[in-house]
């Protein structure tokens, strides 16, 4: 069990170790590391999601490890309240920042439009937290759209196993 400590109270996420042992091992070593201390969720779509792990609040990025490759196709599906690796638009290009499906979203999963976004964990407690967060106003800044108007800072990531 992982919990995602916020300013807005805590996430716990049960992660999918047998679906998606790569993308969980590279959580789990983030977490370890410390890299989501003092991160935000930097992008906030209500009724879409909402993504953090990767920048600060004053949206630089912060350094990751090399890209993960994307394990999308293990038949779990962006239903709601499941955790998926961000990426670009290029397949194995994943590393740290991740994102809570507020609703489901099985356009974004393997084959429907793309290879898709590799689903490796499921709210197990604190969907309410998730669903506050997915409130919060937003605006654009530093060239990103859809970002916190106030941080929604991530305080740190804990490994309860």
């Amino acid at each position: 069990m992982i919990t995602i400590r916020t300013n807005h109270g805590d996430i716990r996420v049960e992660l999918l170790d047998e679906k998606a042992p790569i993308s969980c091992e590279n959580f789990r070593q983030y977490a370890k590391d410390g890299h989501f201390d003092d991160t935000v969720f930097h992008r906030v779509i209500p009724n879409f999601m909402i993504q953090g792990g990767g920048m600060d609040a004053s949206m630089t990025q912060k350094p990751t490890r090399e890209p993960i490759r994307n394990e999308a196709d293990n038949g779990v599906s962006n239903a709601r309240g499941t955790l998926a690796m961000a990426r670009t638009t290029v397949v194995d290009s994943a590393t740290s920042q991740f994102f809570i499906n507020l609703r489901d979203n099985d356009f974004l999963d393997h084959g429907t439009r793309d290879f898709g976004y590799a689903v490796f964990g499921q709210v197990s407690d604190g969907m309410d937290v998730v669903d506050a967060i997915a409130a919060v106003p937003t605006g654009n800044r530093g060239g990103h759209q859809d970002v916190p108007v106030e941080a929604v800072r991530i305080i740190g990531v804990t490994i309860d196993e």
